[in-house]
């Protein structure tokens, strides 16, 4: 079975088909939105050697014409030197504005290939065929492209909405454990910004969830991408409400930056610790009951991800270099610190001008130096 969610936005809607067996069919569903019928496949050495050979078969088979290419895998490839790499690839095949690109990956290949589409030759489409959880739920939807720089994360980007997003959930048979929890971040992180019941299922069935049960995983998917969907339809480019998707973020973002944004601590484990830290600072600030804050951490740890920072390489980290990172980050103004903060469980809120001392002492009350 197939779930189909549309994105709807003005002139630019698109679908994620989300279920078993999409890489496969794809090369019909793919041939509808490719006049050219021409196409490069950007991917990982790691997905590459999992997906590609199905994915080009499909589509060449639907008379579409491919193209491979193959970077290495890992977040450091989000860079300068992995977008010029990239773009200087896409040159050679002499491809133009007709024709598109088809992000096979996770979310380092998605970002990169999708922001690599928005400035080739001013923009040409591209299609996001998610294989990681975290990314069927979160990155490939939404038209967030970016790349990393010593600065911090995703500091250099553009909204480029794909084409279509096909969710296969048959490839997420191949993650490791690890790489689902990190997914499952992104999956929880839904429950705890706006939805309460989905969050209630989630205590129950989070276990099934990440050991990859196949109707624990299409509701889990189909629920997350039909909240974001809804958010960015509404506020595409985050001047409101979809400020509210980086829940755990400016934490997490700043714990990633301390650690080399490596595979010390991968981005959903961060957004994992940064989320119990979101809810523990609501709770300290007055905000949100105690007692929510602990069932959030609980429900987090249970899937298997840290909530705590204690374990992390060289901690503790000083409290001011963690604000300092903090200040890069994109939802900061004017030098004025935004958080996404909690009321309760399913009740996220925008915090803004967030006092230094405040975040400050919360910090070293949290183990920070």
């Amino acid at each position: 079975m197939t779930r189909v969610v549309a994105v709807a936005l003005d002139g630019r809607s698109y679908e994620v088909a989300i279920g078993p067996g999409l890489i496969a069919g794809a090369g019909d569903r793919l041939s509808r939105l490719l006049p050219r019928r021409r196409t490069a496949i950007v991917t990982d050495e790691t997905v590459a050697a999992l997906h590609a050979n199905a994915l080009t078969a499909s589509l060449e088979h639907a008379g579409i014409a491919v193209s491979l290419i193959v970077l290495p895998p890992g977040e450091q490839t989000k860079s300068w030197d992995g977008l010029a790499d990239l773009s200087d690839r896409l040159l050679a095949l002499n491809l133009d504005r007709g024709d598109a690109i088809v992000a096979l990956g996770g979310g380092v290949i998605g970002d990169l290939a999708g922001f690599a589409a928005a400035i080739y030759k001013r923009g040409m489409d591209f299609i996001q065929v998610p294989t990681s959880l975290l990314a069927q739920v979160d990155s490939s939807v939404g038209g967030k492209t970016a790349i990393d720089t010593p600065r911090g994360k995703n500091l250099i980007g553009a909204f480029h909405q794909p084409r279509a997003v096909l969710a296969d959930l048959q490839v997420l048979a191949t993650l490791p454990a690890r790489e689902m929890r990190c997914g499952y971040a992104e999956v929880i992180k839904y429950g705890l910004l706006g939805d309460r019941a989905f969050f209630d299922w989630l205590e129950a069935n989070g276990p099934q969830v990440v050991s990859g049960e196949p109707d624990a995983l299409m509701h889990a998917v189909a629920r997350s991408v039909e909240m974001k969907a809804e958010i960015v339809a509404e506020d595409e480019k985050e001047a409101g409400r979809r400020a509210l998707l980086n829940l755990g973020h400016t934490f997490g973002h700043a714990l990633e930056a301390e650690t080399g944004f490596g595979d010390t601590l991968k981005h959903g484990e961060a957004v994992g610790i940064g989320m119990a830290m979101a809810f523990r600072f609501s709770a300290a600030l007055g905000l949100c009951p105690g007692q929510d804050a602990v069932r959030a951490e609980r429900a987090i740890a249970a899937a298997g991800l840290a909530t705590h920072a204690h374990t992390l390489p060289g901690w503790p980290y000083a409290a001011d270099r963690l604000i300092r990172h903090m200040a890069q980050d994109k939802k900061a103004e004017g030098g004025r610190l935004t958080f996404i903060l909690a009321r309760a469980i399913g009740d996220a809120v925008v915090v803004k001008d967030v006092e230094v001392e405040r975040l400050r002492a919360f910090l070293r009350s949290d183990g920070a130096g």
